[in-house]
């Protein structure tokens, strides 16, 4: 896939994260662009939720819609748990987290490698 196209495709599954995040009242919502650092994934969206259900249902929402619309998931971890689940939509990774384990981990810290956070977040 060129990259134009590639870039395109992103967005759109990057607008359809944002929109459930905002429906769904996710906090904090933050999206990175790592195109620049890592040839993984294009954009990370981490948010978080208020509760362990709560991080499940914004998960789950995300994951019927993003079918509806055709898109498979390359993965999905914790769920079950739902303290941090992780759905990786090939060109979003989507991060949902309950805010112990967000700052306990950081992942905005830890994608900002040598001060490059400036040229990589959008929002």
């Amino acid at each position: 896939m060129p990259d134009k196209d590639k870039q395109l495709a992103a967005e759109s599954v990057g607008e359809l994260v944002d929109d459930v995040l905002d429906d769904l009242k996710a906090e904090a919502i933050v999206r990175l662009d790592v195109r620049h650092l890592t040839s993984v994934t294009d954009l990370m969206v981490i948010a978080t939720g208020r509760s362990s259900r709560h991080v499940r249902a914004v998960a789950e929402t995300l994951l019927e819609q993003g079918k509806e619309r055709g898109l498979t998931p390359l993965g999905i971890e914790g769920l079950e748990g739902g303290e941090w689940v992780l759905i990786d939509l090939a060109d979003v990774v989507v991060h949902i987290m309950l805010p112990k384990v967000r700052e306990f981990y950081d992942l905005e810290k830890l994608w900002d490698l040598d001060g490059l956070e400036d040229a990589g977040r959008t929002s």
